[in-house]
């Protein structure tokens, strides 16, 4: 009958859109894995390359509020920061993905300055996709 029909081609949407959602959810995790893997070889250009042409980003180092930021000045931001720590990596604790535009990513930068000293610094951000590209990068970390 109609009525069941109706339900049944809801259902199959509900099922195929979740789907989608899944897919979507995995390619970002994917994206975030080798975008980890580009900053930890410091090869800026192609990790700069992953976001769009002007990306939001939210991070103490460039102020408040939301700063927006070109493949060329991301690219600049990290390779002054290899100058001061040329060992400068970052390990993923985790990736908790929200939906299929958003991952959350808890991990730990760590590197060792001229003097010796040395940091670990754990920090939270929050990456919106866009077409498969980096729209928003929404980082957190204790400032002090």
């Amino acid at each position: 009958n109609m009525k069941n029909s109706i339900l049944i081609i809801v259902l199959l949407f509900s099922i195929s859109a979740c789907n989608d959602q899944k897919s979507e959810s995995a390619d970002n995790q994917l994206l975030i894995k080798k975008y980890f893997t580009y900053f930890n070889a410091h090869y800026f250009k192609n990790m700069a390359e992953m976001y769009t042409e002007k990306a939001a980003f939210k991070d103490p180092s460039l102020g408040q509020g939301i700063v927006q930021q070109t493949h060329a000045e991301i690219i600049k931001k990290y390779s002054d920061l290899v100058l001061v720590f040329p060992d400068l990596k970052d390990k993923v604790i985790k990736m908790y993905p929200s939906g299929s535009k958003h991952i959350i990513v808890e991990f730990v930068s760590s590197g060792t300055a001229p003097d010796k000293s040395t940091f670990e610094l754990p920090i939270c951000t929050i990456f919106t996709f866009e077409n498969g590209k980096i729209s928003e990068d929404f980082t957190y970390y204790d400032n002090n």
